[in-house]
Parts: structure tokens; sequence; C-alpha cells
């Protein structure tokens, strides 16, 4: 039984005539026909009595019609919905991204995501850039900015990378350092506010203590960007942070590491197995655009730089 088998069927219940039919459906009468008898030869039954001329309904006829226009009904609707989500009117993106980038840039480029194209569903994550990982591999996410470079043990991701930014030690004032910059060495005599385990930024430091030959000492540790700066609000030590998170938070200073410093590169990724939806197409496209404008107006935050 096909589609069009029965698309003809109904036709011809409809008007009761197969002329007539198959004009409307703009196909030849003897095709129709034809497509009718093997409808018909299918099921075991004839659809139409043909007598003297008149078509009528066959008590399989009048069984089968309500049936047909249902099927035909919902494979219009399928059909719609598919044009709907490739056209971009309807869909879901589900986004993942580091705290500090939620907080800063990825509200405005969300907002103009949303106002081109208000039927898509905006789902959003925050976490640590582990844990983001984590969340794409196992399908719970179709795009994440994540910070590169990735493990030997992460899964196969496809990543773009799209900024560069500096990361600084973010001291309350009651505490700020009096230089203008800070060694990594100095962070030895300082009680550090620690993320919890997942966060690149937690990683970031204990590698760079490590590397300066000593182990971090902690304050406290466990929080996520907007404990972290709460304690170090409180006077609980400092932390090292992203120079974009501190925006609004006049009770905090923000040091410069010396040269070379620390930065962090942020990617877009997905997992390469899977082709991002239409949406998440759509949401990268507007994403790029947006930093693209952003450097050009020189709105970008300090400390941070696209990358081409």
């Amino acid at each position: 039984m096909q589609l069009q088998q029965l698309s003809y069927f109904v036709a011809v219940a409809e008007v009761r005539h197969f002329t007539q039919a198959a004009e409307t459906l703009r196909v030849a009468q003897p095709s129709l026909s034809k497509q009718i008898r093997t409808l018909e030869a299918e099921l075991g039954a004839p659809l139409f009595s043909r007598a003297r001329g008149n078509i009528t309904l066959t008590p399989a006829g009048e069984a089968l019609l309500p049936l047909a226009r249902r099927i035909l009904a919902d494979v219009e609707t399928a059909r719609r919905e598919i044009q709907d989500l490739t056209g971009l009117r309807r869909g879901r993106v589900r986004l993942g991204a580091t705290p500090s980038l939620f907080a800063g840039l990825l509200a405005d480029a969300l907002m103009r995501f949303r106002t081109r194209y208000p039927g898509i569903e905006l789902r959003v994550e925050e976490g640590g850039s582990r844990d983001l990982v984590r969340d794409l591999a196992r399908g719970q996410l179709d795009l994440a900015l994540i910070i590169l470079p990735l493990q030997s043990t992460d899964p196969a991701l496809e990543t773009t990378p799209i900024l560069r930014e500096d990361l600084v030690v973010v001291s309350p004032h009651t505490d700020a350092p009096e230089r203008s910059s800070l060694r990594i060495e100095d962070l030895r005599s300082r009680p550090l506010v620690m993320f919890r385990r997942g966060y690149d930024l937690r990683e970031a430091t204990q590698a760079a203590c490590r590397q300066a030959g000593f182990e971090p000492r902690f304050a406290v540790e466990g929080g996520e960007m907007d404990a972290v700066l709460r304690f170090v609000e409180a006077g609980m030590g400092s932390a090292v942070v992203p120079s974009m998170v501190l925006a609004g938070r006049p009770g905090l200073v923000a040091t410069p590491l010396a040269p070379p410093g620390l930065q962090r590169t942020i990617a877009l990724a997905h997992r390469k197995d899977v082709d991002p939806t239409h949406a998440a197409r759509a949401f990268r496209e507007t994403l790029l655009g947006f930093l693209c404008d952003a450097e050009a107006d020189a709105a970008l935050p300090p400390g941070v730089t696209r990358l081409d």
C-alpha cells in the first residue's frame, strides 16, 4: 500500500468520479485507475462500485476512507514539522558553556539568536570544561564552548577556536597586591579560593603553580564561579579567574600576571560523529557573527581576543 494510492483513492471517494479526480490531481486518468485497481488487489476487496457509471463506495471503501484520510493527514503533519525544523521555525539548541561566558559575551549573543529565530528553543548548561566535554560525548549537548587543549582521553570532538582570554589574580580590596603585576611564584604565599573539580581554571592554576615548583594553598575549594568571587569579596583569599567576570564587582581588584602570564583558548565544539542540527548550525553562525561585530565595535571585554 502506497501513499500515492491512498491519495488517489481519497480523491475519487470525494468527487465520486475518476476523470474529475485525475484532473484535480493532475495525473492521467488511466494511471489513476491502474493505481486504484492495484490497491484493491492488495487489499483483496473492491473499493468502488461502478455500476451504470455511478461511483459509490463499497463497504470496504467506507471502512478505508477515514483511515486513509487520517494517514494522509499524519503524513502532511510530519512533512510540515520537518519543514519547520529545516526552515528554522522550530527546533532546539542545547548549549553548554562556562559561567564566565554566560555572564559575559553569551548573554548578548543568545539574545541576537533569539531575535532572529524566536521559534527555536534554547537550553543552556553551565559547567566546567571537563564536565561540558563529558556531556557532549553523552549526547546531552549539541554545542559547547570548551577550553583547549583537549586531553588525550577526551572523545572525538570537532573544535573551532574562537577566543583567547587572559587570566588575572583577583583579590579583595582589603588585600590587594601593591605591585602592578604578579608572578605565579607570588601565589605561593597567598591562600587561594579554588573552584570545584571539573573546572579548567582549577587545573590551569594548579598546573602553573606546580610548574613554578610549589603546591597552591587553598583557603576554600569546591565553588562555582559566583561562589568563588563572593568568597574572594569576603576576604577569604585570592583566585585566578578570567578578566571578563569582574564587571559589576567593585569590591574586587584584578592584578595581571607578569609575562608570559596565563591565557586560555575557548573553542566551540560538537561531536565529530554527529552532524549538528540546522538550529545548532544557525546558532554557530550567529555566535561567530556576533563576535566579529563585537571586535569591530571594540566591544569585547578587556583581556579577550577573537581568533580567526
